[in-house]
């Protein structure tokens, strides 16, 4: 009996496998228009995953080419798991993505209630708002190095004219406050990115329910709980999704103002990667590091997915 069922299962893929082939022979010269495509996509994107992957289980001393590298196995992951520069520059990236991705949320959906109501300098006010998001991500850290600089920055001369400190505080220089004072740059860089997906998500409140529960006597916070904030919920979710995920993967900002310095307290996963490839030369060891990330960022695009899927279906289904 396990033979026939093994028989009529094999049978059964056999004459799948055929069903397919068959299809993409009649559609051939629909697959010739996007051959180009796919082979530019193995080349610049399949191909380096392929060899990262490779290349993490091997050591590269920086004396040694590449071609001469040594096999060593899960060696690099397990040196990395069991490093505590490791565990911190993990938590550098858990506070730095969190922090950021929560509180420019926060700050761009009160914006985009703030920027929905009617009154008069909104357009101006609008395109003020959004200014952080358009400047050069290096043209603001640098902007913000100076800002932070502390012998000739403008908030340290402030608070010192104010009589607010004895001597200008070393926002980028201490441990303990470095990677605080980067969070605010990149609050200050994303929150206008939430705004606009809140606001063009706020499009999408039906004026009718919104007059409805007004008749009804629902107050303003009424109001948002139970009819703004459900229709957005899925741009919420996606808009959330897409911070954490730049966030993570962020990079000019911390490698700019700081290089991941002092003592390795603004490192973060990215930086980290790139100061041991092209600063210390340990391949190896870095794609050990960027397969991890990888994987995670791979775990936050399936979840970005799903929310996209979700939004499609209810879009379908209304």
């Amino acid at each position: 009996m396990t033979i026939l069922t093994g028989k009529a299962e094999a049978r059964r893929l056999q004459l799948d496998m055929s069903g397919v082939l068959r299809k993409i022979w009649e559609h051939r010269a629909d697959y010739a228009y996007v051959l180009p495509a796919i082979v530019v996509m193995l080349i610049v994107i399949a191909y380096p995953i392929y060899y990262t992957i490779e290349l993490s289980f091997f050591n590269t001393p920086p004396g040694l080419q590449l071609r001469d590298k040594i096999f060593v196995g899960f060696d690099n992951y397990t040196a990395i798991l069991t490093s505590p520069v490791f565990w911190q520059v993990t938590l550098n990236t858990l506070i730095w993505t969190l922090g950021s991705t929560f509180i420019s949320f926060v700050l761009g959906f009160a914006a985009a209630l703030a920027l929905h109501r009617d009154f008069a300098g909104r357009g101006v006010l609008r395109a003020i708002l959004i200014i952080p998001w358009v400047i050069s991500a290096v043209a603001a850290s640098y902007i913000w190095k100076w800002i932070y600089h502390s012998d000739f920055g403008i908030i340290g001369a402030v608070l010192v004219g104010l009589g607010l400190a004895d001597r200008p505080p070393n926002f980028i220089d201490s441990v303990s406050t470095v990677l605080p004072s980067l969070i605010v740059v990149n609050i200050w860089r994303e929150f206008p990115f939430a705004m606009i997906m809140m606001m063009a998500g706020l499009q999408t409140v039906p004026d009718q329910l919104m007059r409805a529960a007004k008749v009804d006597g629902a107050n303003a916070w009424q109001r948002f709980w139970h009819v703004t904030f459900p229709h957005l919920r899925n741009v919420s979710t996606v808009t959330i999704l897409l911070l954490a995920v730049a966030n993570f993967n962020s990079f000019i900002i911390p490698w700019i103002m700081t290089g991941g310095g002092p003592s390795n307290a603004s490192h973060i996963w990215i930086t980290h990667i790139y100061e041991l490839a092209f600063g210390r030369q340990r391949w190896g060891v870095a794609s050990a590091y960027s397969v991890l990330l990888f994987l995670i960022l791979m775990s936050l695009g399936y979840f970005y997915v799903r929310a996209l899927s979700g939004n499609e279906q209810k879009d379908g289904s209304e």
